[in-house]
């Protein structure tokens, strides 16, 4: 895939990004890959969302704040956030997914909350280009699960809420077992689902002329893509 000069407005690495989009297709993640122009929107899509809707990231509806200390101070995001990046945990400038490598998202799927098998379905698609991927992740989370020490215990108080590991523990040997089978709202949301995700890149405006058009007819928003 040709890097075009305006990749660098999205990516710190534009190339390694290419070659992660290139092992989607080898993957057959998505029929159609996107090109880094409309990466670029998906990141832009991605920004617009941790702004407008922040309530998105980090929140449980289901499971209580864990008792102890560590976690009830951690369940404020502004006191989470610096242990995560410690902890090599979430990436701020990696919206795709594409610039981490498999052990970046182990480590993601490990120490930043997601609310539910919903939100496991997009690292665990991820997870499938990067070979062996999954397997690793059973067994470093039930190194979480199985045994008591500072680690393990930091890992579950850094995820704030009770069954955190245990349910990611679950789903991640299903899909070991099964492979990755998103329930069919999670298929058609960005938000949830990485194939999702490439798909609604793909359907963006490939140029940013074509955008610029979009922009300027009012079929084009940030947060929601192109308008039929």
């Amino acid at each position: 895939m040709r890097v075009p000069p305006y990749s660098w407005l999205f990516f710190l690495r534009p190339r390694h990004v290419a070659q992660g989009l290139e092992r989607a297709r080898a993957a057959n993640i998505v029929e159609v890959v996107p090109n880094l122009w409309q990466l670029g929107l998906g990141v832009l899509r991605g920004w617009h969302r941790l702004l407008a809707r922040p309530e998105t990231f980090g929140e449980c509806e289901d499971h209580p704040v864990r008792g102890t200390l560590r976690a009830r101070l951690l369940r404020h995001k502004a006191i989470r956030l610096p242990f995560l990046l410690a902890e090599r945990a979430v990436a701020p400038l990696d919206f795709t997914g594409l610039l981490s490598s498999r052990d970046r998202v182990i480590r993601h799927l490990l120490g930043a909350h997601h609310d539910g098998e919903r939100q496991f379905i997009y690292d665990l698609e991820l997870l499938q280009i990067h070979p062996g991927g999954l397997e690793e992740l059973v067994a470093r989370v039930d190194e979480v699960v199985q045994q008591d020490t500072p680690r393990t215990r930091w890992l579950r108080d850094l995820v704030v809420f009770e069954g955190y590991h245990e349910e990611l523990q679950c789903v991640a040997r299903r899909a070991v077992r099964d492979g990755v089978n998103p329930s069919a709202d999670a298929l058609g949301d960005p938000d949830l689902s990485f194939a999702a995700y490439l798909r609604w890149c793909a359907s963006q405006p490939s140029t940013p002329s074509e955008t610029f058009r979009a922009l300027a007819s009012g079929r084009y928003h940030l947060g929601q893509g192109l308008r039929a």
